[in-house]
């Protein structure tokens, strides 16, 4: 079993360069998949649909 989770990689920090520290924000669960050829094929949809932004927002996966 999978679940994909979508989270930020940065967060805001004036006094980091670019103004952005590294840091791996909470994961917001969204779909558990059977087989990780599931589970990796929602994660490149979602990241080739969505705009990551200046945090870097992804959908990754994880085994269960």
């Amino acid at each position: 079993m999978y679940r994909t989770f979508i989270r930020t990689w940065w967060r805001v920090n004036k006094e980091w360069p670019r103004g952005l520290e590294p840091h791996a924000g909470r994961k917001s669960w969204c779909t558990t998949w059977s087989n990780e050829a599931q589970a990796r094929q929602e994660c490149q949809e979602y990241n080739s649909t969505h705009n990551p932004g200046r945090l870097s927002r992804k959908m990754e996966y994880t085994s269960v």
